[in-house]
C-alpha cells in the first residue's frame, strides 16, 4: 500500500514539473522504495500519508541517448561505405588509365564531385532509417534534396569538362597544321560553357521547388510570362546580343583560338572566346578585352584564316648608288643561315625612285606571325650592317647644292634710243612736275580767305 501510493505521488509530481506535453520528450517515471526516499521525505498534498522525494532530471532524456548514437553509427557506416566504393572506383580507373588516357582525365574531373554526391546519398539514406517523426526529419530531407541536386550539378557539369579535355587530348594544336584543331576546340569550349549554364539553370529551379512557396511562385510567374519575357528582352538587350554573337563566332569559324589578329590597331591572339567577351593577349603580355559583338560590327585583321604561314616585308630608303644586285645576293646568303625562313619565298626588289631615294623592299616567309616579326627584324640588321661595311655609299643622304649667280652688268644706253617714259623724271617738264612736289611751298602770296564772323548773342 505505501509503494502504490509513493508510486502515485510521482506521477502527480511529474505532472506538476510538466504543465505541457511535448511530443518528441518523454519522461522516466519510476516508483521508489522507503529506503530510496531519504530522511527527508517530502509531503504531498491532499495525502498525508505519501512521501516522495524528487525525481532525477538530465538535460537529453534517457530514449534519445540511443537514437543519437544510432544515428551518428549510420552516418560514420555511410560515409565509410562512400569512401570506399569510391577508392575502388578511382583504383580501376587507375589501372585502366596506364593503359588509357580517358581513364587518368576522368578521375582528374570527377573524382571530387563523385564522391560528394555519393556520401550525400548515403548519409541521407542512413538518417531516413534511423530518423522518423516531426519536425525533424522533413526539414533534414529538404536539406538533402538540395545538396543531392547540388552535387548532381557538380557531376554533370564536370563530366561536360571532362569531355572538352578529351576532345583537346584527340585535338591538339601544337601541330604545324592545327586550324581543324583551333576550330573544333573554340565549338567546344562554347558548348561546354553553354551546357553547364543550363546545368546550373536548372539546378537553382529544382532546388527552388522543393520549396511549397516557390512553386506557387512559379506558377504566377508562368502565368505573366509574355510580359515578363518582354521586359527581361529589353533589360538584358545587350546581354543577349554577345551571347548570340558569341554563338556565331563559334560555329562561324570567323575567328578561333590561339588566331593571330590585329584589332583597335593592336597586334595579338585570341586567347580566350566566352559568349559574352573575347580576350585578345597582346604582343606586350596585356590583355585586350572585347565584347563578342564587335568581331561581328567591326572589321579586323584575322592572319590565321586559311593558314599559319605569313608573308612579311622589309623596307629601305637607300641611295641611289646602291647595288642592288649585291644586296640581293647579300639576302640570299643570310637566310640560308637562319631556321627562321621556311625556304618558300625570298625577294629583292626596288619598288620606288622618288624623292632623292630608292625603296628596296624585301619580301621573306616564315611558318607563323611570331617567327615572321623575328625573321624580319634579322633580315633588317644584317642588311643595316652589309650597307655599313662593304657600300657606305648607298647609305640615305641629302644633297643640297649651292650656286652663286653673277650681278648683272649695266646696260649702256645705245644712242638714239629713246628713253622711257616717267612721271617725275625723265625730261624737263618731268623733272619740273617733281620739283612742284618735292619742294618748298611759298605761302606769303597766297589770297586770304575772307572769313565770316560769327555774331554771338546778345546777354541778357
Amino acid at each position: 500500500m505505501r509503494v502504490r501510493v509513493k508510486a502515485r505521488a510521482t506521477v502527480l509530481q511529474a505532472r506538476s514539473t510538466s504543465p505541457s506535453a511535448d511530443a518528441n520528450r518523454r519522461l522516466s517515471i519510476r516508483t521508489v522504495s522507503g529506503a530510496e526516499c531519504g530522511p527527508t521525505p517530502v509531503r504531498v498534498a491532499g495525502s498525508p500519508f505519501a512521501s516522495v522525494s524528487p525525481p532525477e532530471r538530465t538535460d537529453v532524456p534517457e530514449d534519445v541517448l540511443p537514437v543519437i548514437g544510432s544515428i551518428a553509427l549510420a552516418v560514420v557506416i555511410a560515409v565509410v561505405i562512400a569512401v570506399v566504393a569510391t577508392a575502388v572506383v578511382a583504383l580501376v580507373l587507375r589501372s585502366v588509365g596506364k593503359r588509357k588516357t580517358w581513364a587518368r582525365l576522368l578521375i582528374r574531373r570527377l573524382r571530387i564531385p563523385f564522391r560528394v554526391l555519393l556520401m550525400t546519398i548515403a548519409v541521407w539514406a542512413a538518417l531516413a532509417a534511423t530518423v522518423s517523426g516531426d519536425p525533424w526529419p522533413g526539414l533534414v530531407q529538404r536539406v538533402f534534396q538540395i545538396a543531392t541536386i547540388g552535387a548532381a550539378a557538380w557531376v554533370i557539369g564536370s563530366l561536360f569538362v571532362f569531355l572538352e579535355d578529351l576532345g583537346a587530348e584527340r585535338y591538339r594544336t601544337d601541330t604545324a597544321d592545327n586550324r581543324r584543331a583551333r576550330r573544333l576546340r573554340t565549338q567546344m569550349t562554347i558548348i561546354r560553357r553553354v551546357a553547364v549554364a543550363a546545368v546550373v539553370v536548372i539546378a537553382i529551379g529544382a532546388s527552388l521547388l522543393t520549396f511549397p512557396e516557390a512553386r506557387t511562385a512559379g506558377a504566377s510567374l508562368l502565368a505573366s510570362a509574355g510580359v515578363l519575357s518582354i521586359v527581361a528582352g529589353l533589360a538584358a538587350q545587350s546581354s543577349l546580343t554577345n551571347i548570340f554573337a558569341g554563338m556565331q563566332l563559334a560555329f562561324s569559324d570567323a575567328i578561333r583560338l590561339d588566331d593571330v589578329v590585329i584589332v583597335e590597331t593592336e597586334w595579338g591572339r585570341i586567347e580566350e572566346i566566352t559568349l559574352t567577351y573575347v580576350v585578345v593577349h597582346l604582343w606586350d603580355d596585356r590583355r585586350l578585352v572585347l565584347p563578342t559583338n564587335y568581331f561581328t560590327t567591326q572589321p579586323f585583321q584575322n592572319w590565321t584564316r586559311t593558314g599559319s604561314e605569313l608573308l612579311g616585308a622589309v623596307e629601305l630608303d637607300l641611295d641611289w648608288r646602291v647595288s642592288p644586285e649585291q644586296m640581293r645576293e647579300e639576302l640570299h646568303r643570310m637566310l640560308e643561315e637562319t631556321d627562321l625562313w621556311d625556304r618558300r619565298t625570298s625577294v629583292l626588289q626596288v619598288t620606288d625612285a622618288t624623292g632623292g631615294f630608292v625603296r628596296i623592299r624585301v619580301l621573306v616567309t616564315a611558318k607563323d606571325a611570331p617567327t615572321l616579326f623575328d625573321l624580319r627584324c634579322y633580315v633588317r640588321e644584317r642588311l643595316v650592317s652589309w650597307l655599313h661595311e662593304n657600300d657606305p655609299v648607298a647609305l640615305p643622304r641629302q644633297r643640297v647644292e649651292l650656286e652663286r649667280e653673277p650681278a648683272p652688268a649695266a646696260t649702256p644706253r645705245r644712242h638714239g634710243s629713246s628713253a622711257p617714259d616717267n612721271l617725275f623724271s625723265g625730261d624737263e617738264r618731268s623733272n619740273e612736275r617733281g620739283a612742284m612736289f618735292t619742294g618748298l611751298i611759298d605761302l606769303r602770296d597766297a589770297p586770304k580767305r575772307d572769313t565770316p564772323k560769327r555774331e554771338l548773342p546778345p546777354r541778357d
